[in-house]
């Protein structure tokens, strides 16, 4: 990245966000190879998608859309703010609505995100997720992948647990199905390593959407 897209980007995302981009860049050597071709995969679908007029849509699947899942939409569309993508647009559900989980939450928020929740005293809030102060947030909550606002044709449907996977065998509407599975930091729930966990899923999806992104802005 060049020295005046830093200053540009510096100068725009919250400052702890930014610096917590910049060390998740350094670590695209700890993809595994065959990561890097699934994420590849991804990437050449957004750019034989997208078009000034139309974006190229993509929603992140978990069965509770409740941690992997949002984890997953939000650093892909920061990730494409990142690298100036426009024609992006990320989403995320699962096969049935719980609730964004507030451990997931929690570790956003000790990367630098701004998250407020519009209606905490619901069962499932809804969460303004923002990364920089001029960006329109992302609204995040659990939803149904059919849900509204998702797109119901024409998106890529990135499959983020093999629960989900195999829950679904037929994703309605989608052009392609691509599973990028991650292990859910719900198995630390409760005990002492419950926020290393979550922070370290973070950590893993953030460094990948920003090499899926990469790949988008280098072909």
């Amino acid at each position: 990245m060049t020295t005046e897209n830093t200053h540009i980007h510096g100068d725009i995302f919250y400052p702890e966000l930014f610096s917590y981009l910049q060390a998740r860049l350094a670590e695209f050597e700890w993809i595994p190879t065959e990561r890097k071709h699934d994420l590849g995969v991804v990437a050449k679908y957004i750019v034989d998608r997208r078009s000034p007029s139309v974006p190229a849509e993509l929603i992140f699947v978990c069965t509770h859309n409740s941690r992997r899942s949002h984890l997953s939409q939000i650093w892909a569309q920061v990730a494409s703010d990142y690298y100036h993508l426009s024609g992006v647009a990320t989403h995320s559900g699962g096969t049935e609505a719980t609730a964004f989980n507030p451990r997931a939450v929690a570790t956003l928020r000790r990367c630098g995100f701004e998250i407020t929740a519009a209606d905490p005293d619901t069962s499932n809030p809804r969460y303004e997720v923002r990364h920089r102060e001029d960006a329109v947030p992302q609204l995040c909550f659990s939803k149904v992948y059919s849900d509204a606002p998702n797109p119901t044709s024409d998106y890529c449907a990135v499959m983020t647990c093999a629960q989900a996977d195999e829950a679904c065998p037929l994703v309605m509407g989608c052009e392609l199905r691509m599973p990028i599975r991650y292990d859910d930091p719900k198995v630390a729930d409760d005990t002492d390593r419950e926020a290393t966990a979550y922070d370290e899923r973070s950590r893993q999806i953030c460094r990948e959407m920003l090499f899926l992104m990469s790949q988008v802005r280098q072909a």
